[in-house]
């Protein structure tokens, strides 16, 4: 299989689009849509299905990574403005990227209302062959994400070889 997507729960679409865009490099595919409750359509019958009668709808937009991943960013009607991280809670934790600038995409997760949650740091600090680096940030809506410096399959190869 590959990846084809990731949906994203946001607060504000406008700053979440900003955020995206800016910081993260995503292009956007189909921009700010709005999804009302209905059932005369596929999509409506689906986001009833997905979210439950009296979802009462969402704003939707779609962007996509420079390798072609989707991430399809969602806010609800009904929403909490930013939930709190529960490391215990089962789903998912993460999503991650791959770039060369850390210091630029960090001061950019600042300046747009995110967070950087540590310093960065190397995988295998004491092989020098091995640079691999990582930090995890926030977006300004609690939704955490990680940095990577190289590929999944180059930071973990020669782990277990």
């Amino acid at each position: 299989m590959k990846m084809n997507h990731v949906g994203i729960m946001v607060g504000d679409m406008g700053k979440a689009v900003e955020f995206y865009t800016h910081v993260l490099g995503l292009r956007i595919v189909m921009n700010n849509t709005k999804v009302v409750e209905e059932r005369e359509t596929a999509i409506g019958r689906m986001c009833i299905a997905v979210f439950g009668e009296g979802f009462e709808g969402f704003n939707i937009a779609h962007l996509v990574t420079t390798d072609g991943i989707g991430v399809e960013l969602f806010e609800m009607k009904n929403r909490d403005e930013r939930h709190d991280l529960n490391f215990a809670r089962l789903g998912i934790f993460h999503f991650c990227l791959q770039t060369d600038d850390f210091e630029r995409v960090m001061r950019k997760t600042e300046e747009f209302g995110g967070k950087v949650r540590m310093d960065v740091m190397r995988y295998h600090p004491e092989d020098e062959s091995k640079p691999a680096k990582m930090v995890y940030l926030e977006d300004p809506f609690g939704n955490l994400f990680e940095l990577y410096s190289h590929s999944y399959e180059e930071t973990y190869a020669s782990e277990y070889e």
